[in-house]
Parts: structure tokens; sequence; C-alpha cells
């Protein structure tokens, strides 16, 4: 088995420095668990790896996992319209939004602050940024609407839904309960988020928390590909770029070298990766989860940073090519 020692000694010298409040990385191969440590300690308690962290936009695959399962089981596709879940959705559009373009970002739905509160009234706002499908704008709000079609299709609360398809992976630690948490999301309110007030709406896009174990059953499973989360096909299709072509607007340019598949951040084509298959997601939190199957690895970073870790000097892509290099 490889060692990381590289990818921990990068955990280290960032908490180190402070930049890093507190932490765990784990790392994952096709058979399990390789390699899992905390870090830091917070208000006088030492970090451990059982410790739950809000994932925040960590939170976006896991329901496009519930999504489809329900495209699986026959009750959606990727093509059915938003509108059959929530009717009062569309008022001034002459397009349709499906649910290929809520998970692909390309719905063209306005992104109001997460932390603003009734998520159902903004979804059905009317007005539109651009005609779905001709460009992708990061939406966090879009995942109200995946959630709304979850709910419709499948007859149970959308984070049910979640849970018991990550239940299949033996995943069973999420919650929407933040006070599960031990770690303050440090600098939030500096950074524009009203966390409690956040927290409370149980945000379909954002607001998710977990283990570092959670993420890495999770990546154990896709990279295992046996049908034990979603069929091999499903998985295919999953991690097809949705947005080929498209133009790329903030805060995702076409220069970062990167699609969307079904949820999922493929990033085929970014400068700073010495992997070109890795595909996952990051959160605002500083959250990361990726899984790169050519190295069969996957690595989860939780740690608690509002407005994420780049901008206190963290390059995550760094992290990146330790892992798959020592694979």
């Amino acid at each position: 088995m490889p060692r990381f020692d590289d990818a921990f000694d990068w955990v280290r010298r960032h908490d180190a420095r402070d930049a890093l409040p507190t932490a765990v990385l784990g790392i994952a191969t096709s058979e399990g668990v390789v390699a899992l440590e905390a870090f830091g300690t917070e208000r006088g308690r030492a970090a451990s790896v059982d410790d739950l962290y809000p994932l925040f936009s960590v939170t976006k695959p896991l329901v496009g996992l519930a999504a489809l399962r329900l495209v699986e089981r026959g009750r959606l596709t990727p093509d059915t319209p938003l509108a059959s879940a929530a009717p009062d959705f569309g008022a001034g559009r002459d397009d349709v939004v499906r649910l290929r373009h809520l998970v692909s970002h390309s719905s063209g739905i306005g992104e109001p602050p997460m932390d603003q509160g009734d998520l159902r009234r903004s979804l059905i706002a009317p007005g539109r940024d651009f005609v779905a499908g001709t460009a992708t704008r990061y939406s966090t709000l879009g995942f109200e609407g995946i959630a709304a079609m979850i709910e419709h299709a499948g007859g149970e609360p959308w984070f049910d839904a979640v849970t018991a398809v990550t239940a299949r992976a033996g995943a069973t630690g999420f919650t929407l309960d933040a006070d599960a948490s031990p770690h303050e999301v440090v600098d939030a309110a500096a950074q524009g988020l009203d966390y409690p007030r956040f927290a409370a709406l149980g945000h379909p896009g954002a607001g998710a928390l977990g283990r570092a174990t959670d993420l890495l059953a999770v990546g154990t499973a896709l990279l295992r590909n046996d049908g034990s989360l979603l069929a091999a096909v499903t998985v295919e299709a999953m991690l097809r770029p949705l947005t080929a072509g498209m133009t790329k607007l903030e805060p995702y340019p076409a220069s970062r070298g990167q699609d969307w598949g079904f949820t999922w951040n493929l990033r085929n084509d970014a400068p700073g990766l010495l992997a070109r298959d890795g595909f996952g997601h990051g959160g605002w939190g500083g959250c990361e989860f990726w899984i790169t199957p050519s190295s069969d690895t996957c690595f989860v970073l939780l740690t608690s940073v509002g407005g994420g870790i780049r901008r206190l000097g963290v390059e995550a892509d760094e992290l990146h090519n330790a892992v798959v290099a020592a694979a």
C-alpha cells in the first residue's frame, strides 16, 4: 500500500501556520480507507477523525446521487422539467429548465445569498440570468429545485433520499444538524454568511454535515463501481460532461479547465493538476472531496474556514497532486 506522507505533511504544514484551524485528512482506495488523521485543537479540544464538519457544497453530489437513484428506478430522467415538481416555476421564462440543467449549473436561475430564507419562494421568483442550457453559472439555489423533484418523484423528504442512497455505501453519519459539529465556521460572519440562519434552512445545496469516513465510503463505492451504490451505466452517465461548449461564467470560467457532470465537478483540463480524470467537489468552508479513478484513490479534507481555504493562501491542487503521485 502506498504511503501518503507528503499529503499529510501538507496538512500538518498549513495547520502549523493556522491556515487550517483544525482538519481531518482521509485517503481511500477501492478497497477502503488506507490513511486517516486529525489535526489541530479548537477551544482546548483536539480534533478527532470522527468529528462532523459542515460540508457546504459537498452536499451537492450527495443530492445528485439521490436524484440518480430515482433515475435508475424510472421515476425521473435528466430531461424531466422542474415545473413537474414546482408548477409555479417559470413565470417570465420562455425556456424549460430540466433536471440536467439544475445538476450542471446551466439553469439560468438567479442566485441569492446562501443564508436568505424561503428557498422555494426564491426558486420560483420570476426572471432568469440566461436561457437554460446556453451557459453555466454556479447555482446553489438550483439544488432546491432538485430537492423538489426528488420529493415529488420519490415521495419522501429529500434528505431521507440522500441518507438512503449513501447508506448503500455504508455511509450513515450525514446529518442536517449543525449542532452536531464541535467546530466553529471561522470568519463566517466576516465573509458575509449568517451561519446560524443558514444552518436553520437545511439547504439542499449546502446544508449537510458529515465525517471523513462517510465521504470516503461513498468514494470507495464509486471507485469500486460494482453496483453497490449506483449501476455502472449510471456512474458512466454521471461523469459525462453536460456543459461542454457552453459559455462558462464566473466563478468557474473556461480557464479553470473544468466541466460539470451530474452535480460533479469534472476537472479534466485543470491546469494545476497532474491527473486529468478527477471528479469531486469543494465546499465554502474549505471541505474537499475528490476521486481519481486512474490512481484508484479518493481523498477528503475536512476543515471549517468561512469563504474557503484559498483565501488564506492554501492551494488544494497541491494536495490533489501529492495524493495521486503517491498512489
